[in-house]
């Protein structure tokens, strides 16, 4: 017998095992097919069966040669559970366990390398600091509660700068009240903006089903939803469409793309709803970003400007190294670009500096930054080193309240609109998480995972899938592979989107009318209770228990 080579890896040390049933398999091949981490693959097994034919016992001893379907004993061809085996299974024979002994942890470092991967990070439901906050102010008698179905609620967020009262440039002639210089554009959208994901990133009929998504709310139920384009530019068609007013172009660190935006800027029939300048984001701060070569496909080298090439972006911008050079630098580019019509916001990862940050736009001079986005620990994102995901950011909830605390001492709160997002909605709910972080501050908040979901992605923060990164996506979301983006059902997946949308409408009411606001709730710490003592002294909101 030979030794056993205990530092070899076998089924047993890796995340999921293939539950298989040879009776029921038929030998089609579907699950092979469908698999597209070659995790399991065709074979022979030898089999050794004791037959009895006769009229009397006379045990045989038969050998036979068996067409079975094996799971590989590799690292890099591990199953990640999707389970698009077992979906495409007529006979229900094969399906994915999830191994809870797995030493992959140990094994995915042995080549040396980062251990890379989508998804969240694996905070769990039931572990955030949402779920430990409930809506605990029901107004019932001295100010009575709304009709949720038949009350007409004012559910817009400013996006752009909002002038105090007295800093607003106006003069009053006779009975007329005019306008003698310039004011920061502002606009009135829908308290949930479509985070940022790229194409390139998503494949091209993920990013299409979110952009017909957001052109259906708008047109079809004037919902004032608007979409992020992400780094990486847009399609000059799009560019060039009425559809623009939709849009918030992201201009990042790598500034890909945006070649062809500055072409296509004097044949734009519409501005877009506003620019986001990325500085960081939550998943990965400090790691800028990477978009492998794999994925860089031609509609992608398009639209970038690029080769077929791994495109890094710097961690940070070059050039904006202090605050008050950034505000100096939008104020010159992009206001100036686009004649000062179009608000300009900015995106920073949550971290321990986010008050400070935010303190030194409110005092910026030029009345120009249109909004402060900030990004948590619990986005989603589609490729990041894992102990960025695990141990790099800082949650959402707590420094949204201390931006807006910090505003509400100097009297500046709504000023520059705060936006916040991170792990809105991981539990599917995001009506509920929103309404939270609005009335902890925030003027609104972004959600990009929520949105991957309803296109049909398996993948979930408890180690499910999240291959985002190695361009392989079994549902054809986050691959530029053609084979498997043929996977998606564009209209399917714009649909549910917008019938999400349409759902957390009205819950985002049901949470309004109890607490009596017809407008949002911005800052209402007061509707708030929490069950966490730590949470109630750190958010200044109720204990109760």
């Amino acid at each position: 017998m030979e030794a056993v080579r205990v530092q070899d890896v076998s089924v047993n040390d890796l995340p999921w095992k293939i539950q298989y049933s040879s009776e029921r398999c038929t030998m089609c091949g579907s699950c092979v097919a469908a698999c597209t981490f070659n995790a399991i693959e065709a074979a022979m097994e030898r089999r050794s069966v004791t037959v009895s034919t006769g009229h009397q016992p006379e045990p045989s001893q038969r050998h036979m040669a068996t067409p079975v379907i094996r799971q590989k004993a590799a690292v890099a061809n591990a199953c990640v559970g999707c389970g698009m085996c077992e979906k495409v299974c007529p006979n229900n024979a094969i399906k994915p366990m999830r191994n809870l002994d797995s030493r992959v942890n140990y094994l995915n470092r042995s080549g040396g390398a980062t251990v890379k991967r989508g998804g969240r990070n694996s905070i769990s439901a039931g572990e955030r600091t949402f779920d430990k906050i409930v809506v605990g102010r029901i107004s019932q008698m001295t100010d009575p509660a709304l009709d949720s179905e038949r009350h007409t609620f004012d559910i817009l967020a400013p996006f752009g700068r909002v002038l105090l009262p007295h800093e607003l440039p106006l003069s009053l002639s006779g009975d007329e009240l005019k306008l003698n210089a310039h004011t920061p554009p502002v606009n009135w959208i829908y308290p949930i903006i479509f985070s940022d994901m790229s194409i390139g990133a998503l494949s091209t009929r993920a990013w299409e089903a979110v952009a017909i998504a957001t052109a259906y709310l708008n047109e079809k139920y004037k919902m004032p939803v608007r979409m992020c384009s992400g780094e990486g530019g847009m399609p000059i068609k799009l560019l060039k469409s009425e559809h623009l007013k939709y849009m918030i172009l992201q201009i990042a660190s790598g500034h890909f793309g945006w070649n062809r935006i500055i072409q296509a800027m004097p044949h734009m029939q519409v501005d877009p709803a506003g620019i986001l300048i990325k500085i960081g984001q939550g998943a990965k701060p400090g790691d800028g970003g990477l978009l492998p070569a794999g994925k860089v496909s031609k509609p992608v080298q398009a639209i970038r400007g690029v080769p077929k090439a791994d495109l890094l972006s710097p961690p940070n911008h070059q050039g904006l190294y202090s605050i008050e050079e950034s505000v100096q630098k939008m104020f010159m580019s992009m206001n100036a670009a686009f004649k000062f019509r179009v608000p300009v916001a900015i995106k920073c990862a949550a971290s321990a500096t986010s008050v400070s940050v935010y303190n030194n736009l409110l005092r910026d001079p030029y009345k120009i930054c249109g909004g402060f986005f900030i990004d948590g620990i619990l986005g989603g994102t589609g490729a990041a080193n894992e102990v960025s995901l695990e141990h790099t950011g800082h949650p959402v909830v707590s420094k949204t309240r201390e931006c807006y605390l910090a505003a509400v001492k100097q009297g500046r709160q709504g000023q520059i609109p705060l936006w916040a997002g991170g792990g809105v909605g991981l539990t599917g709910n995001a009506a509920a998480d929103a309404f939270k972080l609005i009335c902890l501050g925030a003027n609104g908040v972004f959600m990009g995972k929520m949105l991957i979901q309803l296109c049909g992605c398996v993948g979930n923060e408890h180690g499910r899938c999240n291959a985002c990164n190695t361009g392989n996506c079994p549902a054809g979301i986050c691959t530029q592979n053609p084979r498997l983006v043929k996977r998606l059902d564009i209209d399917k997946a714009a649909q549910n989107i917008v019938d999400y949308m349409l759902a957390l409408d009205s819950e985002f009411k049901k949470l309004m009318a109890p607490v009596g606001n017809s407008s949002l709730p911005v800052g209402r710490s007061d509707a708030l209770v929490t069950t966490d003592r730590a949470i109630a002294d750190k958010l200044a909101i109720q204990y109760v228990c």
